[in-house]
């Protein structure tokens, strides 16, 4: 019987055979980068009346629209629950984006006298503002002090020593310098400024020395830092030095701020691979620390578009270039702040949104991307020292068309509007 070969009965064999075959179905086709990027635009547009902005303003435009502050500050409360949320108001340093981040609930970190009085005109308390400028004139530390900022940031003892004047009830931030790399900072070196992990314990002690308090630590990894590995090694290293000196000195400290230079839209799936780590690294963080994250480029950059109208234009080697509105030249070095190339649509492009078939939208694609040709974009000169923008397909486009640039919020107000109110262009806060 051992020796016997087994058959399968007929049932087993007519179960086998009824099984349906089993379709390996292709993947869906998924929207390149930009088309998203297009359909999102074209939604905004509609619902903050862009065309009617324009005939009314006129070109250059820039368009706030405060929806999208309250939105980027929602999806990091999402992503990072039980991380207080600071916005870095050097980014976008305007009353409307002072009222919606406030409105929203979430707190202030500062930079310069121009910002704490734009927070005092809107009414903001200060007393729980952090000052993240690491180098301070002594005039500006007293300032801000007498205005009710309790809390700065050092990363020296010569930076220790301006305080020696103030009241006790002030504190400080150790600013951490940790290695960085990939996007927004150079491999293998630190990312802006701060003090090593090895030498902060030094700094710590020679504070307590002097009867300055610290409240904590704080670091920043450069912008649009892309890598999880970076952000859970600056994490860890802060929370494992907070054990160890409070070990030592037995004390407890407060807060712990991760500063910002967070992935933007573009780079979503890296945004969201970045909050995972940064979850993970957080849940060995005690009770008592408050945990703080400070983005600025990523709130502040899709709450603005730009509109440019096309002055001038001529066919060279390489091929279209377009000249924008005079105005835009004003605004260029701001545009180029961070590295990252802005996308620039076409107005026409926002005309239509793709139906919900597989064949249609495929069909929308094809209409949207055909009779395109390498366009550089600059402004009124239409000098290569000018150039916003190289070699991006567009359609063909001529003089008094108008283009779209989404993305245009951070860094860049500060070159459209003075302190003083004047305006290079035109600032239009959505809703009204």
């Amino acid at each position: 019987m051992f020796g016997a070969t087994l058959t399968p009965t007929p049932t087993r064999e007519r179960t086998r055979r009824s099984e349906p075959r089993r379709r390996t179905l292709p993947a869906p086709e998924l929207p390149p980068s930009r088309e998203l990027v297009r359909r999102e635009l074209v939604a905004a547009a509609s619902r903050i009346r862009l065309a009617e902005l324009v005939a009314v303003h006129g070109s250059p435009l820039l368009v706030l629209d405060t929806d999208r502050i309250a939105t980027r500050l929602l999806a990091l409360r999402r992503a990072l629950p039980g991380v207080h949320l600071h916005f870095a108001l050097g980014a976008l340093p305007h009353p409307a984006a002072i009222r919606a981040a406030h409105a929203f609930g979430a707190g202030f970190d500062v930079a310069s006298r121009r910002e704490i009085t734009l927070l005092e005109r809107e009414g903001v308390p200060l007393r729980h503002v952090v000052h993240v400028d690491p180098v301070k004139r002594v005039d500006d530390l007293t300032s801000a002090y007498l205005r009710g900022i309790r809390t700065f940031v050092v990363d020296a003892p010569s930076e220790v020593a301006k305080f020696a004047g103030l009241p006790r009830d002030v504190a400080v931030l150790v600013r951490l310098a940790f290695p960085g790399r990939g996007a927004g900072s150079a491999a293998g070196s630190a990312a802006g400024s701060g003090v090593s992990a090895e030498a902060a314990p030094a700094l710590v002690a020679h504070c307590r020395r002097v009867g300055l308090r610290v409240a904590g630590f704080t670091f920043h990894l450069g912008d649009r830092q892309r890598d999880p590995a970076v952000w859970e090694q600056a994490i860890r290293g802060s929370l494992a030095l907070a054990r160890t000196l409070e070990r030592r000195h037995g004390t407890r400290f407060e807060m712990l701020d991760l500063g910002g230079g967070l992935p933007l839209d573009d780079e979503s799936a890296d945004f969201a691979r970045v909050a995972a780590r940064i979850r993970a690294a957080l849940s060995g963080a005690p009770a008592h620390l408050r945990i703080v994250i400070a983005p600025g480029r990523f709130v502040a950059a899709p709450a603005v578009t730009l509109v440019a109208r096309v002055v001038a234009g001529a066919d060279r080697p390489d091929g279209r270039w377009l000249a924008l509105d005079g105005e835009v030249r004003d605004l260029l070095p701001a545009l180029r702040r961070g590295g990252g190339r802005p996308l620039v649509f076409a107005a026409e492009e926002l005309a239509s949104q793709p139906l919900a078939d597989d064949a249609a939208e495929r069909a929308t694609r094809r209409l949207l991307t055909r009779d395109r040709v390498p366009t550089t974009l600059a402004g009124p000169t239409n000098d290569r020292r000018d150039v916003l923008v190289r070699h991006q397909p567009l359609p063909p486009l001529g003089v008094g068309d108008l283009v779209v640039i989404p993305g245009m919020g951070a860094y860049t107000l500060q070159a459209a509007i003075g302190f003083d109110g004047s305006a290079v262009a035109p600032v239009v806060v959505v809703p009204q």
